[in-house]
C-alpha cells in the first residue's frame, strides 16, 4: 500500500464537474492499495498518517499532526501507484488490487480515517477525477506499507 501525502492549503475533486469533496489545509492523499493488501497494513498506513508531525509549530518547526491544526483530509484512490516500471516503457498494473479487493478496502481506510480526524472528504472510486491542490510548502511524503510494518 502507498501513500502520497501532500501537505495542502486547500484540495478539491471533481467527477464529471460536479464538485464531490473539498477541504482546507490538511492532507491530501493518493491512495495505491496491492494485491497483498489487509486491514491490518491499512490500519497501521492510517495510523500513521494521521499521527504524521509536518505542520509547523509556533516556532516554526515541523512538529504539529493534523489534529494539532484541526487539518482535514481528502483521500482519492489511486491505482496508478502501483504501476511497475521494471520493463520497457509501458507500466504494468499486475500487482494493483482488483476492484472487487480495493474498493472495500478503500472504504475501509476512509472509516478508519474518521477515527482520529473530523473532516475526511473522498474521491470516487474508479472515477476519471479531477484533482485541484495547492500545496503548502510543497511538502510531499511517501508512505509506503513495505518500509513501515
Amino acid at each position: 500500500m502507498k501513500f502520497v501525502v501532500q501537505r495542502v492549503k486547500h484540495a478539491s475533486v471533481k467527477v464529471d464537474g460536479e464538485l464531490l469533496g473539498h477541504i482546507e489545509k490538511g492532507f491530501l492523499v493518493l491512495i495505491g492499495i496491492t494485491d497483498t493488501d489487509t486491514d491490518v497494513i491499512a490500519d497501521k498506513m492510517v495510523k500513521k498518517l494521521c499521527g504524521l508531525r509536518i505542520f509547523e509549530d509556533a516556532k516554526g518547526k515541523t512538529n504539529c499532526s493534523l489534529n494539532d491544526v484541526d487539518g482535514e483530509l481528502l483521500l482519492i484512490s489511486q491505482f496508478t501507484l502501483c504501476a511497475d516500471c521494471k520493463k520497457g516503457n509501458r507500466p504494468s498494473f499486475v500487482h494493483a488490487a482488483r476492484t472487487e479487493t480495493a474498493l472495500p478496502m478503500y472504504e475501509h481506510i476512509i472509516e478508519e480515517a474518521k477515527k482520529y480526524v473530523d473532516k475526511v472528504e473522498i474521491g470516487r472510486f474508479g472515477a476519471d477525477m479531477k484533482v485541484e491542490l495547492l500545496n503548502d510548502g510543497p511538502f510531499t511524503i511517501v508512505l509506503d506499507s513495505n518500509e513501515i510494518m
